[in-house]
């Protein structure tokens, strides 16, 4: 490692290169129009979701209190990635300043790391919902869905923190090219000139906390709930509710655990960008559906909604030629 650092140039860098998907340049425009459809969707899809939530006194249970701060989440989640990809397959512009980097990749491993204990605690709730609803409005009550969105908030900025620290500190020369489409962990500290070892080690173990143990909770969850249900048709209908839940659930821990749990030395980078993908763009677009927008009892709210705006407007039209 010392040779390497030792035949480096020693001048420090000031600003990265982002290549993103710049292998294929006449794709361009193209994935500039597909991305743009995603983050709107993505927009579109949370924010109701949040205004929903916000506005329909039906939807002030815990539930819907944990799918609100998701859809939140995920909103300055895709938010701290999306925009500065747009920018860069619009204008072709792929610099971004060490600081912006830092930046960066600080915010999304904060929020990445908080939606991994929210996904978690979502998982409990609807746990207790199923298997003990004598007591769920006892032992879900207001004070303990915050306890648990504050909880998962402190564990995601302590978590990707004790890393930052470490990361803030390293020096960087020679190549300044980072081979993905926005700032992460691990492509950064690939263009370190200095020592990384103890840093990638720390990292790994944050990581296997932040993302396994998580992970493995939400799946017992999960899974217990379907199991602890005694009637045969009680348990099938709890599984067609809950499937697509673990589906997505699964798909978004299996991406995180492969790229930045299991050792990617030999791992090509063109699929770990694929993977980047699915967690940064496809789960966040995906979530809404999947939680709220199949579920009747919000799309009623929304139907209400839309009435309501409806018959409000028309009302002001009537009263406004009548004047």
């Amino acid at each position: 490692m010392m040779e390497k650092v030792e035949g480096r140039n020693q001048t420090p860098i000031a600003e990265f290169i982002l290549l993103g998907f710049g292998e294929v340049p006449e794709l361009q425009p193209l994935l500039f129009l597909l991305f743009l459809v995603i983050y709107l969707v993505i927009l579109s899809g949370n924010l109701l979701i949040v205004a929903l939530v916000v506005a329909d006194q039906h939807l002030h249970t815990p539930m819907y209190f944990f799918l609100g701060n998701l859809a939140f989440l995920e909103t300055c989640y895709t938010s701290s990635v999306l925009p500065r990809l747009l920018a860069s397959l619009l204008t072709g512009n792929r610099t971004i300043s060490v600081k912006g980097c830092f930046v960066q990749e600080y915010f999304f491993g904060i929020m990445s790391a908080t939606e991994n204990f929210l996904l978690a605690a979502m998982s409990y709730d609807r746990y207790l919902a199923i298997c003990n609803p004598l007591r769920y409005a006892a032992l879900m009550n207001g004070r303990v869905c915050a306890q648990l969105v504050a909880g998962s908030w402190i564990s995601g900025l302590l978590g990707c923190t004790t890393v930052n620290i470490f990361l803030f500190q390293l020096t960087f020369c020679d190549s300044n090219e980072i081979d993905h489409f926005f700032c992460d962990f691990s492509p950064i500290v690939k263009l370190s000139c200095d020592s990384t070892q103890n840093l990638q080690l720390l990292a790994f173990t944050v990581a296997t906390l932040w993302i396994v143990v998580p992970c493995l909770l939400t799946l017992a969850s999960y899974i217990s709930t379907i199991l602890r249900i005694p009637s045969t048709t009680g348990r099938q209908k709890a599984f067609s509710t809950c499937s697509s839940h673990l589906i997505v659930v699964t798909l978004y821990y299996g991406t995180l655990i492969t790229v930045y749990v299991v050792p990617t030395v030999n791992t090509p980078k063109v699929l770990h960008k694929i993977l980047s993908v699915f967690y940064t763009v496809l789960s966040p677009m995906i979530n809404p559906v999947i939680y709220c927008l199949r579920n009747k009892e919000v799309m009623e709210c929304l139907r209400k909604t839309i009435l309501k705006s409806v018959s409000f407007r028309n009302k002001q039209r009537t009263n406004f030629n009548i004047s």
